[in-house]
C-alpha cells in the first residue's frame, strides 16, 4: 500500500489522463505541492496549468521540478508511460516511490466507504451518476471520475460535509480494479475486452471474480442482469441485480419519450419510484441510471431527492455528447470504442431520432482491439446509414501487421463507406447531405469537435 500521509510533493508521469488529472486534483486540494508531464497539451492540461499545478510536455530531464527530498515526494505513473522514458528511468535510479495510479487510488479509499464502479461498458457513466445523486443529497460523497462531469465541470468531487463514501470509477485494464476492496460494487457489463491484457474471456472473468471476492463483508454487489455473476465468487455480500427490460431487484418500467426527455418508473426494494425524468439522451443511459439509483437507494438518498436531481443531471462529455444541434441536423459526440458500445450508442440515436439518416466517424481504437473484434466493428458499423472509418489511434501499442482501417471496412456490408484520416475533416464531409452526425472512438478524434461544430454552424448559416 502507497503511504501518502507524510508526502509534501507530488509529480505525475501522464498527467494529462482523465484519471491522473483527478489524482492531481486532489493533491493539489489536499496541501500538496503538485507537477507533471505530459505526451501533448489537451484541455485537460489547461485546465490544470489555470488550476495552479505546473505540467511541462518534453521529455527533457532538465524541466523535472525540484524533487530533491525523495522520503516525502511520490510519483505516479500511468501505464501508457513507456518503461523507457527518460524521466521515469532517472527517478527510479535516483530511488524515488514510484507508483501506479490505481495503486494510489486504492491506497486513497482504504479508509473510506469506497463504492467501486466496474465493467467494460457504461461504467465511467455509472460513476458520474452515482456521484451526481449522492451530492445532490443529504448524504454527500467523495468521487473520481472517468469523465467530466458537465453537471460540475470536473473529474473530481470533494465532500462537504463529513461523508465517508467513496465513489471511484473501477477500471479493468491493466487489472487496476484489483486494487480496490470496496464496501459497495457495481458490475455493468462483462464483455471480452482488453485481451492484450488478460489473453482470454474467461482470465477476464477470473479478474471480475477476484474483484468481486475483495467487497468487504457485509457488503453489496450490484450487477447488471445478464452479466454471468456466480455468487460463489463472494459468499458473505449480498446481490441486487438491476435491467431496464427484465426483471431485476432494482428494475425500469413504463418507460416514454416525450419532448426528447425519458420518463419512466422505477421497481425496488424500497418500493415503486414513479415519474422519474431523465433529459440526457440514449436508452443506454436509463440502463445506467438504474445502476446509479440503485446505489442511490441504499447509501440512504430519499425518493424526493431523486426526483427532484435526475431531471437536472447533464450527463458526462463524450458520453452520448450532444455538441450541436441546429434546425437541420444535430451533432453527437461519444466515447464508444467497443462493438458493443457502438451497436448501443447507434441504436439509442435510432430510438432518439427515429427515421433520420446516421453518418458516423469512427475512429479504431488499439490495434490489438481492431484484431480481436474486427468483425463485431464491421456489424455495428453497418447499422450507420453512412460510416467513415478513420486510421487506428495506436495509444500504447506498436503497429501489427495487415491490421488498419481497410481490415474493418473490408467487413462491412454497408454501401456508404470511406477511409479516412483526421487530416480530411472538416472538407469531406462536403459530400454527405449531413442530417445527425455522429464521432466514435476514444483516441484524439475528440480533436474533431470542435472544428466539426464550427462546420456546421457555417453550413446552417449558408
Amino acid at each position: 500500500m502507497v503511504e501518502t500521509e507524510n508526502i509534501k510533493q507530488v509529480y505525475l508521469l501522464g498527467i494529462g489522463g482523465i484519471g491522473m488529472s483527478a489524482l492531481a486534483r486532489y493533491f493539489r486540494f489536499a496541501g500538496k505541492q503538485v507537477s507533471g508531464y505530459d505526451k501533448t497539451p489537451s484541455p485537460l492540461t489547461d485546465e490544470l496549468i489555470a488550476e495552479g499545478i505546473p505540467v511541462h510536455f518534453q521529455e527533457e530531464l532538465q524541466l523535472l521540478p525540484s524533487l530533491n527530498e525523495r522520503e516525502t515526494t511520490l510519483v505516479i505513473l500511468t501505464p501508457a508511460v513507456p518503461e523507457h522514458f527518460g524521466e521515469l528511468v532517472w527517478l527510479r535510479l535516483n530511488d524515488f516511490v514510484v507508483a501506479k495510479r490505481s495503486e494510489v487510488l486504492g491506497s486513497l479509499s482504504r479508509d473510506k466507504s469506497c463504492i467501486a464502479i466496474a465493467g467494460t461498458h457504461g461504467k465511467t457513466s455509472v460513476t458520474t451518476m452515482t456521484a451526481y445523486l449522492l451530492k445532490e443529497s443529504h448524504v454527500d460523497c467523495c468521487a473520481f471520475m472517468g469523465g467530466l462531469s458537465r453537471n460540475y465541470g470536473t473529474n473530481l468531487l470533494l465532500p462537504g460535509n463529513d461523508s465517508n463514501l467513496m465513489v471511484a470509477e473501477a477500471d479493468e485494464f491493466d487489472r487496476s480494479f484489483l486494487r480496490l476492496f470496496p464496501k459497495m460494487a457495481v458490475i455493468t457489463w462483462m464483455d471480452p475486452d482488453h485481451l492484450d491484457i488478460y489473453g482470454t474471456a474467461d482470465q477476464l472473468v477470473d479478474a471480475f471474480a477476484t474483484f468481486v471476492g475483495q467487497i468487504t463483508e457485509g457488503g453489496t454487489l450490484l450487477y447488471r442482469v445478464g452479466v454471468a455473476i456466480e455468487r460463489e465468487w463472494n459468499n458473505k455480500i449480498q446481490y441486487f441485480s438491476y435491467s431496464v427490460s427484465e426483471k431485476a431487484d432494482f428494475s425500469v418500467v413504463n418507460i416514454e419519450v416525450t419532448g426528447g426527455a425519458y420518463r419512466f418508473d422505477l421497481i425496488s426494494p424500497f418500493g415503486e419510484l414513479k415519474g422519474i425524468t431523465l433529459h440526457y439522451p440514449g436508452l443506454m443511459n436509463v440502463e445506467n441510471l438504474t445502476a446509479a439509483l440503485a446505489m442511490a437507494l441504499l447509501n440512504g438518498v430519499t425518493k424526493e431527492e431523486i426526483l427532484a436531481s435526475v431531471p437536472n443531471y447533464k450527463g458526462v462529455e463524450r458520453r452520448f455528447d450532444i455538441r450541436y444541434k441546429g434546425v437541420q441536423r444535430v451533432y453527437i459526440d461519444d466515447y464508444a470504442h467497443h462493438p458493443r458500445e457502438l451497436e448501443a450508442t447507434i441504436m439509442s440515436v435510432r430510438h432518439l431520432y427515429p427515421g433520420r439518416k446516421i453518418t458516423g466517424i469512427f475512429q479504431p481504437h488499439l490495434f490489438t482491439r481492431t484484431r480481436d473484434f474486427v468483425d463485431g466493428f464491421a456489424e455495428s458499423l453497418d447499422l450507420l446509414d453512412e460510416a467513415l472509418v478513420m486510421e487506428i489511434y495506436p495509444a500504447r501499442e506498436e503497429p501489427i501487421p495487415g491490421v488498419d482501417a481497410g481490415m474493418i471496412l473490408n467487413k462491412m456490408k454497408l454501401k456508404s463507406k470511406q477511409r479516412c484520416s483526421a487530416g480530411d475533416f472538416p472538407a469531406i464531409l462536403d459530400k454527405y447531405k449531413l442530417d445527425i452526425l455522429l464521432t466514435l472512438g476514444a483516441g484524439d478524434i475528440d480533436r474533431l469537435v470542435f472544428p466539426l461544430i464550427e462546420y456546421l454552424k457555417e453550413k446552417e448559416d449558408a
